[in-house]
């Protein structure tokens, strides 16, 4: 038979009496009327079947009950002071949990300064990252793994809240002596011919490109799957082949020139980042920063030119 579950409030009551051997003075402690408290511990007696005070003159004194049952009562109210006391301790300025899944994209090129400036606020956070594709961060964020996930938009899912950081564009980028970028243009009727530079085929970026250029009516030929963008952008400078990836990625590269930013077509390929959490989970103050932040971040994003 399952024991009954014991009221704090009568616990308390009870630690209280034992401490200062008076039903009055614990009333006072307690802001509670003498009565409140006989009945608090009439009621805890009655519960357990035992007697756990006896009244000797002025005095209240603990049966031998009551001796071992103290023990158990102050471990009880320990434990719950220190449940309220860590509950407080997380809604201080700088302290909780982090948990954001995000892309590998995401945590190369996106994470680095907008943690580095979460830390300044919230130092003593405790921050956890899990990388994933799009796919991944979604099963994350359902099983209650991560909080927060960057990402892109998921497609027709109201399970989410997604709030919006910035848009970009998925491109070709070629060496700058690839007969693509001296003439300035893309010849659908080429794009089969090349050797593409894509991210995983298992990826949810992999799929928009496959989606894309089967709307387009133009053939995908060969190509050439990578783990990182980093591979996607070296390969291309040297000629290997063409990469498809953001303009944001390649910042560096097409500003010295190393390599050359063309679109997918005349329709372009674009995408929707943001950061995304289950739809009606309140957001705690450490969340709500970061997810500001990351939307902060995405300002620098938004002005890098496509070519």
């Amino acid at each position: 038979m399952k024991a009954a579950t014991l009221d704090s409030r009568q616990m308390l009551a009870f630690a209280t009496v034992a401490r200062r051997g008076s039903f009055t003075l614990a009333a006072k402690d307690l802001f509670l009327t003498q009565s409140a408290v006989s009945h608090a511990i009439k009621a805890l007696e009655d519960d357990l079947g035992h007697r756990l005070l006896d009244r000797v003159g002025k005095r209240v004194m603990l049966t031998q009950a009551g001796e071992q049952f103290l023990v158990h009562v102050h471990k009880v109210l320990r434990e719950m002071e220190s449940a309220r006391s860590g509950l407080d301790h997380l809604a201080n300025w700088g302290h909780g949990r982090l948990r954001v899944g995000a892309s590998e994209t995401a945590c190369q090129y996106l994470l680095p300064g907008v943690l580095r400036e979460f830390r300044q606020s919230f130092p003593k956070c405790v921050i956890r990252i899990e990388p994933g594709d799009h796919m991944k961060q979604l099963d994350l964020l359902r099983s209650g793994q991560v909080d927060l996930s960057v990402m892109l938009r998921p497609e027709g899912d109201r399970e989410f809240t997604f709030l919006p950081m910035f848009e970009d564009e998925l491109r070709f980028v070629t060496a700058p002596h690839h007969r693509w970028a001296r003439a300035g243009q893309v010849p659908a009727s080429e794009v089969g011919e090349e050797t593409l530079l894509v991210y995983n085929r298992a990826t949810y970026t992999f799929r928009l490109i496959s989606d894309h250029f089967r709307g387009e009516n133009v053939a995908m030929g060969d190509f050439i799957e990578l783990g990182s963008m980093d591979a996607i952008k070296e390969l291309a400078k040297t000629g290997v082949g063409v990469g498809i990836i953001a303009s944001w990625i390649a910042r560096e590269e097409l500003a010295s020139g190393a390599l050359v930013s063309l679109p997918l077509g005349k329709k372009p390929l674009r995408r929707q980042w943001g950061v995304g959490h289950l739809r009606g989970r309140r957001l705690a103050l450490g969340e709500e920063t970061f997810a500001g932040l990351c939307q902060e971040a995405a300002g620098q994003i938004r002005d890098v030119p496509a070519a």
